[in-house]
C-alpha cells in the first residue's frame, strides 16, 4: 500500500506514465496509416495461412494484416538486437571488443543494430510483398503495371515506419517508463486480447448459447487467468546462489550476498527461434507452390508445421536445444567464477576458480532443464487448447490460451512494475543549508 502511494504522489513518475500512454497512443494510430498504392483486401488470408507472419501480425496489433507503414513495427530490431548480442558472445572479435570498450563500444553496437534493424526490415518487405504476388494474387490497382519499382517502393515505406518505430521506442525509454522497444510489442499484442474476447463471445454466446457453450466460455476464462498467474509466479522464481566476501571486516560493509538465477533465464527467445526456423521452409512453400496436399509441399508441411505430429515433435527439441543454448550463453559459468574470483568472493563450501564454473554449471543445467519444460508446455498450450477445445485454424490464430505472446507480456509487465516502484521510492537527500 505504502509503494502504490508512493507512486501516486511521485509527480516525476505519473509524468513518464501520462507520456508513456500518450506515445503509445500515437504509435497506435499509426498503424492504421495505410501504405500507398497496396490493395490489402487479401493479406489477411494470405498471413492466417502462414504461422511465422500469424506470430509478427500478433506482435503488431494487426498492423501487418492491414499492412500498414507500421507493418513490420519494431520486430526487426528486436531481431537484429538478439543477432548482434549473440555475434558478441566470441563469434565476431570485433563486436566482443567493442562490448568491452564502455559507453563508446554501446554506441557502436546500437548503431550496428539499427542499421541491421532497417535492412532486416527491408528484406522482410521485399519479400512478402514478392510472396503476395506469386502466392497471394494481384494486390496493386489495375492502373499500376506490376514492376519491380513498385515492390522496392512500399518495401522503403515499410523500412521507415521501421525507423520511426525505433525512434518511438528511444522516446518511451528516455522519457517514458521501461523499455521502449518491449513496450511497443506489448502494445501490440495487448490491442489482440479484445478479439480474443469477441471471438469467444461469438463462438459460444451468439452462435451457441447452450448450457455446455456458456461454460465453454467460462472455463476457457478461467483457464486464461489461472495460466496468466502461473507464468507471473515462475518469471519471479529465483534460485539465490549464496555468494560470501572474504577480507570483510565487521561491521565494515557487507560480506554475504547472493548470485539470483531466473528458473526461465533463456526468457522468450527459444520459442521465437524454433517459430523463425520452422516457419522458413514453409513460407517458401506457401509463397512459390502454394500446394501442402501432395508431393514435396505435403511433406515439408507434415514436417515443419508444429500442429502436425512431426512438426510438434521437432518444435518441442528446438525450443529444448534453444534454451540450453541461450541460458548458457547468457550466464556463463566460467565467467561468473573469474568475476567471482576479482571481486574477492566465493560460494560456502566451494573452491574458487575451476570448482566454482563446475558447481555453477551443474546448477545452472539443472534450473534450465525445470526452466525448458515449464517453457516446452507454455509453448505447446495453444497447439493442445486449439485441438482440446475444437478450434479452426482462424480462431486458433485470435484464441491463444499461453504461449509466446503471454510470457512477453508478463515479463515486461513485472520489469515495468519495478521501475515503477524504484523510480517513485527514490529520495533525495538534501543538505542543512
Amino acid at each position: 500500500m505504502n509503494k502504490l502511494k508512493a507512486v501516486f504522489t511521485n509527480t516525476d513518475v505519473l509524468k513518464r506514465i501520462g507520456i508513456t500512454i500518450f506515445i503509445l497512443l500515437m504509435f497506435r494510430i499509426l498503424t492504421w496509416v495505410p501504405i500507398p498504392l497496396l490493395d490489402t483486401s487479401g493479406i489477411q488470408a494470405f498471413i492466417r495461412g502462414n504461422e511465422f507472419l500469424a506470430i509478427l501480425n500478433n506482435f503488431s496489433g494487426n498492423a501487418l494484416g492491414r499492412f500498414s507503414i507500421m507493418a513490420m513495427g519494431i520486430s526487426p530490431y528486436i531481431t537484429a538486437s538478439i543477432v548482434v548480442q549473440l555475434l558478441q558472445m566470441d563469434f565476431i572479435p570485433a563486436l566482443k571488443e567493442w562490448s568491452e570498450q564502455g559507453a563508446a563500444g554501446e554506441r557502436k553496437l546500437n548503431r550496428l543494430t539499427r542499421i541491421l534493424g532497417l535492412v532486416l526490415s527491408f528484406i522482410q518487405a521485399l519479400v512478402l510483398l514478392l510472396g503476395l504476388a506469386v502466392g497471394g494474387g494481384e494486390f496493386l490497382p489495375d492502373i499500376l503495371e506490376p514492376r519491380p519499382i513498385y515492390y522496392v517502393y512500399m518495401a522503403l515505406i515499410v523500412t521507415a515506419g521501421t525507423g520511426l518505430a525505433m525512434w518511438i521506442a528511444d522516446l518511451i525509454t528516455r522519457y517514458g517508463i521501461g523499455n521502449g522497444a518491449s513496450m511497443l510489442i506489448v502494445a501490440g499484442i495487448i490491442t489482440s486480447l479484445p478479439a480474443m474476447i469477441v471471438k469467444l463471445w461469438d463462438k459460444y454466446i451468439i452462435i451457441g448459447g447452450g448450457g455446455l457453450d456458456i461454460f465453454l466460455f467460462i472455463l476457457i476464462i478461467l483457464l486464461y487467468v489461472l495460466i496468466l498467474v502461473g507464468v507471473t509466479y515462475l518469471e519471479l522464481a529465483r534460485r539465490k546462489v549464496p555468494i560470501q566476501y572474504a577480507n570483510v571486516r565487521p561491521g565494515h560493509g557487507r560480506s554475504d550476498s547472493n548470485l539470483p538465477i531466473k528458473l526461465n533465464t533463456s526468457g522468450v527467445i527459444p520459442v521465437i527461434f524454433a517459430s523463425t526456423i520452422l516457419s522458413i521452409p514453409l513460407s517458401i512453400v506457401g509463397m512459390f507452390s502454394g500446394s501442402s496436399t501432395s508431393g514435396a509441399g505435403y511433406w515439408l508441411n507434415q514436417i515443419f508445421n508444429y500442429r502436425e505430429p512431426l512438426g510438434f515433435v521437432l518444435y518441442m527439441l528446438l525450443i529444448l536445444v534453444f534454451s540450453f543454448f541461450y541460458s548458457f550463453l547468457m550466464l556463463n559459468p566460467e565467467k561468473v567464477a573469474d568475476n567471482l574470483s576479482q571481486s574477492n568472493a566465493y560460494i560456502p563450501g566451494v573452491r574458487p576458480g575451476e570448482d566454482t564454473s563446475n558447481f555453477i554449471s551443474k546448477l545452472l543445467f539443472k534450473i534450465t532443464l525445470l526452466g525448458t519444460v515449464y517453457l516446452m508446455i507454455l509453448a505447446a498450450m495453444p497447439i493442445l487448447t486449439s485441438v482440446i477445445f475444437n478450434f479452426n485454424a482462424e480462431e486458433a490464430q485470435v484464441i491463444t490460451l499461453g504461449g509466446t505472446s503471454l510470457l512477453i507480456v508478463v515479463g515486461v509487465a513485472l520489469e515495468t512494475v519495478n521501475q515503477i516502484i524504484t523510480q517513485s521510492t527514490e529520495q533525495e537527500y538534501k543538505g542543512l543549508f
